[in-house]
């Protein structure tokens, strides 16, 4: 009888974790990750993704795998799961966290695998908190705030919370970048904050397709003269929003057509 692909994995440095494995992980908080779509056994942004952990190891704990070592790894996990599959990888420090000798040690990675995800349909409307992210460039693991802001957003009768910073302009939302739309020009956030890998994508894409684009500071105000705006991440290159706490935006249907269509130029390999 042929094996049945595994559409739930956990690997650690390639291999099935183990129960006090993960045990030992379950409240770890020293720890960066990635988060794609595999779709057809296909990554679409993997160089980005790669550059995203081997520049997160460093400033972590001073060292990285091999882009080669992390590729096998996710390798091995999409040929041994199905061809629609989320994936995860994250980097931690085999020593543990709050201890010196979690520093300069030989990082080890953890890879998960989990049901495909296209993201909510929308439109979202979000609220807007003012937050900024600790170590805001890196997707590390252990924000809590993130969860608590989405909790707190639906209770107030919003989809999602976006952050506002330090000199009232919008950054991000909780696990999302956030992308607007000013009659023809696609606009990104000036801000500090965490760069997607889709938003890598997008970005480069666009400017394939010759589409402009610019980084600006997003104040209230300045929404009020927007044409579109939208959230991506690994699920989705766009979802619109149509609300910031209670200013409301226009949905732009051709700015979410054109996202979408930058992200399937995209090519998809193996790793």
């Amino acid at each position: 009888m042929a094996t049945q692909p595994n559409a739930y994995q956990a690997r650690i440095n390639g291999h099935p974790a183990t129960l006090s494995e993960l045990s030992a992980l379950a409240f770890a908080g020293f720890a960066h990750f990635t988060a794609m779509q595999v779709r057809h056994s296909k990554i679409k942004g993997l160089d980005l993704h790669l550059d995203r952990l081997r520049k997160a190891s460093l400033e972590f704990f001073g060292r990285a795998p091999s882009d080669e070592k992390l590729r096998f790894y996710i390798k091995t996990a999409i040929e041994e799961g199905k061809e629609d599959q989320s994936l995860t990888v994250t980097v931690f420090s085999p020593a543990g966290e709050f201890t010196a000798n979690s520093m300069n040690v030989e990082p080890a990675v953890l890879v998960r695998t989990g049901a495909p995800s296209d993201g909510p349909k929308g439109p979202l409307r979000l609220n807007t908190v003012n937050h900024e992210r600790p170590l805001a460039a890196i997707k590390h693991v252990g924000e809590a705030g993130k969860t608590y802001y989405l909790h707190q957003a639906i209770r107030q009768g919003f989809d999602d919370a976006a952050f506002v910073d330090s000199h009232g302009c919008l950054s991000e939302a909780t696990i999302w970048n956030l992308v607007f739309w000013d009659n023809g020009t696609v606009i990104w956030p000036k801000a500090t904050m965490l760069k997607g890998t889709m938003m890598g994508i997008i970005q480069r894409q666009l400017k394939r397709l010759d589409i402009p684009q610019r980084h600006e500071a997003i104040t209230f105000e300045r929404l009020g003269e927007l044409s579109g705006a939208a959230v991506m991440n690994s699920w989705t290159p766009g979802i619109p929003v149509t609300a910031f706490a209670s200013k409301v935006i226009t949905e732009a249907e051709a700015f979410i057509n054109l996202l979408h269509k930058a992200y399937e130029a995209e090519p998809a390999n193996f790793p």
